[in-house]
């Protein structure tokens, strides 16, 4: 038997776009002998839907779709089979009324063979919104050369209830138990699993679990792309009964696979490790070009100041769209100092993007004339700072609407965390590219980039190669916003070290102020920094999407509210 992996990338709700792209992709697997194409969870969709589930309208058009795809692949395809993730109707009375299901199309029609279990609720998730759960496990019996395989359907959150392995215990029932009497051929999960540091070794161990428990082999096949804030990374792959890797598809990219299970003796290719460093500039580089594709978008405006965070989003924009696509704006005050200015060109050359400067002194001076003559405001202080920062945020939202760029927000999440930002100044911006990045990350991100470490990336992305890219200039430069007189991050803020280890207990790791304290901690940097946090939510409401990299970003998985004590 042949099975034939489709690690690709579907438009949400583009479903007859999406459609399109499985029957192109069903012309491979013909020609390479294939008797079944997998292709990931609510891959007819695009993950996640969201509301567009609500819409009647689509619902009803997904049947037609499928009818169509299902006569299509006959004619063209013959016997070929294949598994689609749809959302599946239930005739009921009762809301919500989908299953997350899985059609398997055959000889012209279509049929349900297998129903999401397990409806994760936590982080970025919210599947009891749309879906209800079934309570029993899905096998798919398909006859090839008068042999039967027994196929077990998982979809990805059913694979995931070890708690040893997650930590969470949040599921009271276990799919895989169910399959351990079935004598299963191979186990096959079909997954929309997005992208977080460290995920895919967590993928590995809970498949290398169920492999174990079940003495099967297995096919974990995941989603790829970029879908709002969420970043899919693939990385699909299969194990032998044993555990091992008999094949590893690509990470953040579009991959393909027909694998003969009929072969007593397997291969597994050399697998290159990816550092966490180097999956995450992967993970943002993928964000930032699909989010911009998806959303309409060909060119990209940066505002660089010469820092560390314009720097490094330039870069990942570079990489993502096309030195010639990238639009870098300087914007300096009277105080920028001439060197910030100068590594910001400096860097804009290296890269081979467009680069612009545009002083802000005259419309700062306009402002203060106005407010002082008309209503005797002084912009002394914080509001003159923050005028600073919104003149640049206006220029650069003109830039955007005149040439139909996307803008980049360069806040990284230290910053959103504290309001160490502007709203409607630097924190304008269509997608907020490293808001999911605490500071003390950035510094050892952008010096990964600028080492020999970074070389296959650099080719991969036509980023210059066998030179320092960002440059030690920026990278050993104080953090600034420059906005005031001599001014440095640490006049506001403790060093990005105590801060960022405050920042990462408080918000991922879920820790409260005697924990930290019992860590080394303060009692008044902790305090402070609890503080800080509830005083800037209003500000991260109305932040643009941040791209997610962690288990709590400060974006859609970041639900609290605004007006609390």
């Amino acid at each position: 038997m042949k099975i034939y992996l489709a690690q690709f990338n579907p438009i949400v709700g583009d479903l007859e776009g999406n459609a399109k792209k499985i029957l192109e992709i069903s012309l491979h697997a013909f020609k390479s002998s294939a008797d079944l194409v997998l292709t990931p969870e609510l891959s007819l969709w695009g993950y996640p839907p969201k509301d567009l589930l609500l819409n009647r309208s689509l619902i009803n058009k997904q049947d037609k779709i499928l009818n169509k795809l299902s006569i299509d692949l006959a004619n063209n395809f013959g016997n070929l089979s294949v598994i689609i993730g749809i959302a599946e109707i239930i005739d009921d009375n009762f809301f919500p009324n989908l299953y997350n299901s899985i059609a398997f199309i055959e000889q012209g029609k279509w049929s349900i063979i297998a129903r999401k279990n397990i409806l994760p609720t936590y982080e970025v998730f919210d599947e009891k919104r749309y879906f209800r759960s079934d309570n029993k496990v899905s096998i798919l019996e398909k006859n090839i050369n008068k042999r039967i395989w027994k196929l077990g359907i998982t979809i990805c959150e059913d694979l995931w209830v070890n708690q040893n392995i997650e930590g969470r215990g949040i599921h009271k029932r276990n799919p895989i138990h169910d399959f351990e009497s079935k004598k299963l051929d191979c186990l096959i999960n079909l997954s929309a699993s997005p992208f977080t540091i460290g995920k895919f070794k967590s993928r590995q161990k809970i498949a290398n679990n169920a492999t174990n428990q079940l003495k099967t082999k297995m096919i974990y096949l995941n989603q790829i792309g970029g879908n709002d804030d969420l970043i899919f990374d693939g990385n699909s792959f299969i194990l032998d009964k044993d555990g091992e890797k008999i094949k590893q598809l690509s990470s953040c990219k579009e991959d393909f696979y027909c694998w003969n299970m009929n072969k007593q003796k397997n291969i597994s290719q050399e697998v290159r490790n990816i550092s966490d460093l180097e999956s995450i500039f992967d993970a943002l580089v993928l964000g930032v070009k699909d989010y911009a594709k998806k959303c309409g978008f060909k060119t990209a405006i940066i505002g660089l100041s010469g820092g560390i965070d314009s720097a490094l989003v330039t870069v990942i924009a570079t990489a993502a769209l096309g030195s010639k696509n990238v639009f870098s704006i300087a914007m300096p005050s009277k105080w920028n100092s001439i060197n910030s200015k100068i590594d910001a060109e400096e860097l804009a050359r290296r890269l081979n993007i467009n680069f612009d400067i545009i002083p802000i002194e005259n419309p700062l001076e306009s402002f203060k004339e106005t407010l002082e003559d008309s209503i005797n405001l002084s912009i002394e202080g914080v509001v003159g700072e923050n005028l600073q920062s919104r003149i640049r945020g206006s220029l650069l939202m003109a830039l955007a609407n005149k040439n139909n760029h996307l803008l980049l927000s360069t806040g990284n999440k230290s910053e959103l965390a504290v309001g160490y930002c502007t709203l409607y100044g630097d924190m304008n911006g269509g997608l907020a590219v490293i808001g999911d990045l605490y500071k003390t990350k950035v510094f050892k991100l952008c010096n990964w980039i600028d080492s020999k470490l970074s070389n296959q990336s650099r080719k991969l992305y036509n980023l210059p190669l066998n030179k320092k890219i960002i440059g030690d200039k920026i990278c050993n430069k104080p953090p600034s916003a420059e906005l005031g007189p001599n001014q440095l991050d640490t006049d506001f803020l403790p060093p990005y070290t105590k801060l960022d280890s405050v920042l990462k207990g408080l918000i991922e790791e879920k820790k409260d102020l005697i924990q930290l304290q019992k860590e080394g901690n303060k009692y008044d940097l902790i305090s402070r920094v609890i503080m800080l946090i509830k005083k800037s939510e209003f500000k991260r409401k109305q932040a643009p999407p941040i791209l997610k990299l962690s288990n709590q970003s400060l974006g859609n998985d970041w639900r609290i509210p605004v007006a609390i004590k």
